[in-house]
């Protein structure tokens, strides 16, 4: 990997730099804390909901069981950002190592890509126990879950791969700079010395699938849903099918409306400040409020959550 100042002469470099949040001195400082206690509260909220499943024999079902998988995804996906940013904050250079760089590219975006599977399996759950409550015990089976959750970690891990592979091997021109906190493909592709158009085919190719098909998946799925709810004869029924989906479609709503903001139009048309703003929304604040809103509208989580914390 190549970094160069002019086409024609080239010369390995220790990295790129991020520039992160530019500001004074006591404004990393400030940012340090924020995004300090932020990780933390992240890293807590998703662990207890992780410990609440475990140690609670009433979660031991397909819902909690992909809930719990989900907050563990969550707090590798926050990791795999914020520990960096935060050293960036307290940095002078602000430098990132090539493979530091491309390493954090594939974790984020493999780590990603895994969420929005999640997102579409359990939309597939809840469309399994709304639509055939009497056959859910024998279709959402242990083995069927199990499944499911290892296809959307290796799904999410292989997708990238090629991508990550290809951009790896390109050249570099010019100060190697990204106006970031993190190595976003937009910042980086506009370091390389060449774009070679089946290179940009091939990443605007792969890159919005993991995107599109579950977003599909998952408003089909709650098409359904809506259907077969406004089917049952009781208010009180309709409710309480609606209230075992809200929280799900809530984080759903975080997630696909920041992440379509950011890559659903041409990079070029969001400043450099709406990239981070959005990036940071969907990749930090999303992870913190999951949590949040998954204990708050669901009794039997807010019940195991009490019990956990009173250990």
């Amino acid at each position: 990997m190549k970094i160069s100042n002019t086409p024609n002469t080239s010369s390995t470099i220790t990295g790129f730099i991020l520039l992160g949040f530019p500001c004074p001195r006591e404004g990393q400082i400030l940012l340090f804390v924020l995004f300090s206690a932020l990780y933390l509260l992240t890293l807590m909220g998703n662990g207890s909901i992780i410990c609440a499943v475990r140690w609670d024999q009433r979660l031991h079902t397909p819902m909690y069981i992909l809930l719990a998988n989900f907050s563990f995804l969550e707090i590798w996906y926050v990791t795999s950002t914020v520990p960096n940013m935060l050293a960036n904050f307290l940095s002078d250079n602000k430098l990132i190592s090539f493979s530091g760089c491309f390493l954090q590219f594939y974790f984020f975006f493999s780590l990603g890509s895994t969420e929005c599977f999640f997102l579409a399996i359990m939309a597939f759950d809840r469309y399994l126990a709304i639509c055939w409550p009497l056959h859910y015990p024998t279709l959402m089976t242990g083995r069927l879950c199990a499944n499911l959750i290892i296809s959307c970690w290796v799904l999410g891990f292989l997708w990238f791969l090629i991508p990550i592979i290809i951009i790896s091997q390109m050249s570099f021109c010019g100060s190697g700079i990204i106006d970031h906190f993190l190595c976003d493909p937009g910042p980086l592709l506009a370091l390389t010395c060449e774009k070679p158009p089946v290179i940009e085919l091939v990443f605007s190719t792969l890159s919005p699938v993991p995107l599109i098909i579950p977003f599909v998946f998952i408003m089909g799925s709650y098409a359904l849903v809506l259907r077969a709810v406004l089917k049952v004869p009781s208010a009180a029924g309709r409710k309480k099918a609606f209230s075992t989906c809200g929280s799900h479609l809530a984080v759903v709503s975080l997630f696909y409306g920041s992440v379509l903001v950011m890559y659903g139009s041409p990079t070029s048309e969001h400043e450099g400040g709406m990239q981070k703003i959005v990036t940071l929304f969907y990749s930090v604040v999303t992870p913190l409020l999951n949590p949040v809103i998954y204990s708050l509208r669901n009794k039997d989580m807010k019940k195991a959550l009490q019990k956990f914390l009173r250990l």
